[in-house]
Protein backbone atom coordinates (compact mmCIF):
# COMPACT_ATOMS: atom_id res chain seq x y z
CA UNK A 1 0.00 0.00 0.00
CA UNK A 2 1.13 3.51 -0.67
CA UNK A 3 1.65 5.99 2.19
CA UNK A 4 -1.43 7.95 1.05
CA UNK A 5 -3.56 4.78 1.19
CA UNK A 6 -2.20 3.92 4.65
CA UNK A 7 -2.99 7.41 5.96
CA UNK A 8 -6.62 6.99 4.87
CA UNK A 9 -7.14 3.77 6.87
CA UNK A 10 -9.10 3.85 10.14
CA UNK A 11 -7.47 3.30 13.50
CA UNK A 12 -7.97 -0.02 15.30
CA UNK A 13 -10.86 -0.31 17.73
CA UNK A 14 -10.38 -0.45 21.49
CA UNK A 15 -10.92 -4.23 21.63
CA UNK A 16 -8.60 -4.90 18.69
CA UNK A 17 -5.90 -2.98 20.57
CA UNK A 18 -6.58 -4.93 23.77
CA UNK A 19 -6.40 -8.32 22.06
CA UNK A 20 -3.31 -7.31 20.11
CA UNK A 21 -1.71 -6.23 23.40
CA UNK A 22 -2.58 -9.55 25.03
CA UNK A 23 -1.12 -11.47 22.12
CA UNK A 24 1.95 -9.20 22.19
CA UNK A 25 2.52 -10.10 25.83
CA UNK A 26 2.45 -13.78 24.96
CA UNK A 27 5.04 -13.22 22.22
CA UNK A 28 7.16 -11.17 24.61
CA UNK A 29 7.29 -14.11 27.03
CA UNK A 30 9.36 -15.93 24.41
CA UNK A 31 11.54 -12.89 23.78
CA UNK A 32 12.17 -12.49 27.50
CA UNK A 33 12.83 -16.21 28.00
CA UNK A 34 15.44 -16.21 25.25
CA UNK A 35 17.19 -12.91 25.95
CA UNK A 36 16.77 -12.54 29.70
CA UNK A 37 15.95 -15.75 31.48
CA UNK A 38 18.65 -17.94 29.91
CA UNK A 39 21.56 -15.52 30.48
CA UNK A 40 20.46 -14.70 34.02
CA UNK A 41 19.96 -18.34 34.95
CA UNK A 42 23.43 -19.01 33.57
CA UNK A 43 24.95 -16.21 35.64
CA UNK A 44 23.11 -17.37 38.74
CA UNK A 45 23.84 -21.08 38.44
CA UNK A 46 27.42 -20.90 37.16
CA UNK A 47 28.75 -17.89 39.04
CA UNK A 48 26.20 -17.21 41.81
CA UNK A 49 25.63 -13.70 40.46
CA UNK A 50 22.25 -11.97 40.66
CA UNK A 51 21.76 -8.64 38.94
CA UNK A 52 20.37 -5.80 41.07
CA UNK A 53 16.71 -5.06 40.38
CA UNK A 54 17.42 -1.66 38.75
CA UNK A 55 19.89 -3.26 36.33
CA UNK A 56 17.45 -6.07 35.61
CA UNK A 57 14.73 -3.54 34.79
CA UNK A 58 17.09 -1.51 32.59
CA UNK A 59 18.25 -4.64 30.75
CA UNK A 60 14.65 -5.76 30.11
CA UNK A 61 13.63 -2.27 29.00
CA UNK A 62 16.48 -2.16 26.48
CA UNK A 63 15.86 -5.69 25.17
CA UNK A 64 12.15 -5.00 24.65
CA UNK A 65 13.00 -1.64 23.09
CA UNK A 66 15.25 -3.35 20.56
CA UNK A 67 12.44 -5.80 19.74
CA UNK A 68 9.83 -3.08 19.13
CA UNK A 69 12.11 -0.61 17.34
CA UNK A 70 13.47 -3.32 15.04
CA UNK A 71 10.00 -4.54 13.98
CA UNK A 72 8.51 -1.06 13.66
CA UNK A 73 11.37 0.12 11.43
CA UNK A 74 11.39 -3.04 9.27
CA UNK A 75 7.71 -3.56 8.49
CA UNK A 76 5.73 -1.32 10.82
CA UNK A 77 4.34 -4.40 12.57
CA UNK A 78 5.40 -6.68 15.39
CA UNK A 79 4.36 -10.33 15.23
CA UNK A 80 1.17 -9.62 17.19
CA UNK A 81 0.36 -6.59 15.04
CA UNK A 82 0.68 -8.75 11.92
CA UNK A 83 -1.83 -11.22 13.37
CA UNK A 84 -4.31 -8.47 14.28
CA UNK A 85 -3.74 -6.50 11.03
CA UNK A 86 -2.44 -3.38 12.77
CA UNK A 87 0.42 -1.29 11.45
CA UNK A 88 2.21 1.70 12.91
CA UNK A 89 2.99 4.53 10.54
CA UNK A 90 4.36 8.05 10.72
CA UNK A 91 2.15 11.06 10.11
CA UNK A 92 3.25 10.99 6.47
CA UNK A 93 2.13 7.34 6.08
CA UNK A 94 5.64 5.88 5.85
CA UNK A 95 7.24 3.23 8.05
CA UNK A 96 8.89 4.74 11.11
CA UNK A 97 12.56 5.60 11.14
CA UNK A 98 14.67 4.53 14.13
CA UNK A 99 14.27 7.86 15.93
CA UNK A 100 10.46 7.86 15.59
CA UNK A 101 10.26 4.22 16.69
CA UNK A 102 12.46 4.88 19.73
CA UNK A 103 10.30 7.84 20.80
CA UNK A 104 7.15 5.76 20.25
CA UNK A 105 8.60 2.99 22.44
CA UNK A 106 9.50 5.44 25.20
CA UNK A 107 6.08 7.12 25.11
CA UNK A 108 4.40 3.72 24.88
CA UNK A 109 6.07 2.60 28.08
CA UNK A 110 4.76 5.53 30.13
CA UNK A 111 2.05 3.20 31.46
CA UNK A 112 4.71 1.96 33.90
CA UNK A 113 4.59 5.24 35.84
CA UNK A 114 1.03 4.83 37.20
CA UNK A 115 1.93 1.25 38.10
CA UNK A 116 4.92 2.40 40.14
CA UNK A 117 2.75 4.99 41.87
CA UNK A 118 0.01 2.46 42.66
CA UNK A 119 2.57 0.00 43.99
CA UNK A 120 4.07 2.67 46.24
CA UNK A 121 0.68 3.85 47.53
CA UNK A 122 -0.86 0.43 48.18
CA UNK A 123 2.36 -1.52 48.90
CA UNK A 124 1.39 -4.27 46.48
CA UNK A 125 3.43 -7.46 46.50
CA UNK A 126 3.96 -10.51 44.34
CA UNK A 127 0.92 -11.45 42.25
CA UNK A 128 -0.95 -8.22 42.97
CA UNK A 129 1.80 -6.31 41.14
CA UNK A 130 1.54 -8.60 38.12
CA UNK A 131 -2.27 -8.31 38.07
CA UNK A 132 -2.01 -4.52 38.25
CA UNK A 133 0.55 -4.43 35.40
CA UNK A 134 -1.71 -6.52 33.18
CA UNK A 135 -4.79 -4.43 34.01
CA UNK A 136 -3.07 -1.12 33.29
CA UNK A 137 -1.23 -2.29 30.15
CA UNK A 138 -4.14 -4.18 28.63
CA UNK A 139 -7.20 -2.16 29.61
CA UNK A 140 -6.45 1.26 31.04
CA UNK A 141 -3.71 2.34 28.62
CA UNK A 142 -5.73 1.52 25.48
CA UNK A 143 -8.59 3.58 26.93
CA UNK A 144 -6.50 6.65 26.16
CA UNK A 145 -7.89 6.51 22.60
CA UNK A 146 -11.08 8.02 23.99
CA UNK A 147 -9.18 11.23 24.89
CA UNK A 148 -8.88 11.80 21.14
CA UNK A 149 -12.24 13.33 20.21
CA UNK A 150 -11.39 14.78 16.78
CA UNK A 151 -12.51 11.91 14.59
CA UNK A 152 -13.71 8.55 15.91
CA UNK A 153 -12.34 6.67 12.89
CA UNK A 154 -8.86 8.12 13.42
CA UNK A 155 -8.57 7.88 17.23
CA UNK A 156 -5.06 7.46 18.56
CA UNK A 157 -3.78 6.66 22.03
CA UNK A 158 -1.52 8.91 24.04
CA UNK A 159 1.77 7.28 22.94
CA UNK A 160 0.93 7.79 19.26
CA UNK A 161 -0.21 11.34 19.80
CA UNK A 162 2.97 12.19 21.73
CA UNK A 163 5.26 10.43 19.21
CA UNK A 164 3.51 11.70 16.08
CA UNK A 165 2.68 8.20 14.89
CA UNK A 166 -0.55 6.41 13.99
CA UNK A 167 -1.88 2.90 14.37
CA UNK A 168 -3.99 1.83 11.41
CA UNK A 169 -6.13 -1.24 10.84
CA UNK A 170 -5.22 -2.97 7.60
CA UNK A 171 -7.99 -4.31 5.36
CA UNK A 172 -8.79 -8.03 5.48
CA UNK A 173 -7.79 -8.66 1.89
CA UNK A 174 -4.26 -7.34 2.43
CA UNK A 175 -1.82 -10.03 3.51
CA UNK A 176 1.82 -9.08 3.98
CA UNK A 177 4.46 -11.66 4.74
CA UNK A 178 7.91 -10.22 5.37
Amino acid sequence: MTPAELKALPSPSFWRRVFCGLYEQLVLLGVIALTFLLPNLGLGVLFGIALPSWLTFLYLYIVLGIYFVWYWTKSGQTLAMQTWRIRIIGKDGHILNRRQATWRYMFGSLWILPCVALQAIFHLEKWLIIEMLFAVALLLWPLSIFFDRKNKALRQGLPDRFAGTRLVELPKNLVTLK
